[in-house]
């Protein structure tokens, strides 16, 4: 699917507030309601949208601390990369997981309410997982930014987003990112 100025501005409204009614998306972007409705129905079966979802304050509902962790595995073959993925996604508190380039494998973003519930997540759930050879644990201290995908008014060819995206299934992608259920939380000081 190819996006164009107007798909743009419609993701770009809905990224601020999923919330936003079809009125406010329909006149901010400059469309009658029928044609942003078929064009967000169109973005959402064609999967450029992929669900709409709610910020929620970590600290707020028991996650106080954010810990960043690297991984290491002792083998690199299909098998125990397709293993390690799905251990993860069993884990509730590990809230991103990529498979990475460098000195280690995976970079994993863990929410957890303490260090000692940091300790136990270790201990019974990471540690458990076969084949990991070294991991490196970081807390977060201060969230710095978070912010939306910089869409702009360029329109995007179909061919230059299948490129960008690695266009493969979704079984596939999350095979071999190690994807998880992403949530997206917000802390403020």
């Amino acid at each position: 699917m190819a996006l164009d100025k107007f798909d743009l501005a419609i993701l770009s409204v809905l990224q601020e507030d999923a919330r936003a009614n079809l009125q406010e998306i329909s006149s901010r972007v400059g469309l009658t309601s029928t044609p942003c409705w078929a064009r967000i129905k169109k973005m959402e079966t064609d999967g450029v949208i992929q669900g709409y979802t709610v910020r929620l304050d970590a600290a707020a509902v028991g996650f106080a601390e954010s810990v960043i962790v690297q991984v290491t595995l002792e083998s690199h073959n299909d098998e125990t990369l397709e293993k390690f993925g799905k251990a993860l996604e069993e884990i509730p508190e590990v809230l991103e997981a990529y498979l990475i380039s460098g000195d280690y494998d995976y970079y994993i973003r863990i929410a957890v309410r303490d260090t000692r519930d940091y300790e136990r997540l270790l201990r019974e759930r990471l540690y458990r997982i076969p084949g990991i050879r070294h991991s490196k644990s970081s807390f977060v201290l201060r969230q710095l930014k978070e912010s939306y995908l910089p869409l702009s008014s360029s329109p995007i060819a179909a061919g230059a987003k299948a490129a960008a995206n690695g266009k493969v299934s979704a079984a596939t992608k999350s095979t071999r990112t190690g994807a998880v259920s992403r949530v997206t939380t917000s802390r403020r000081r």
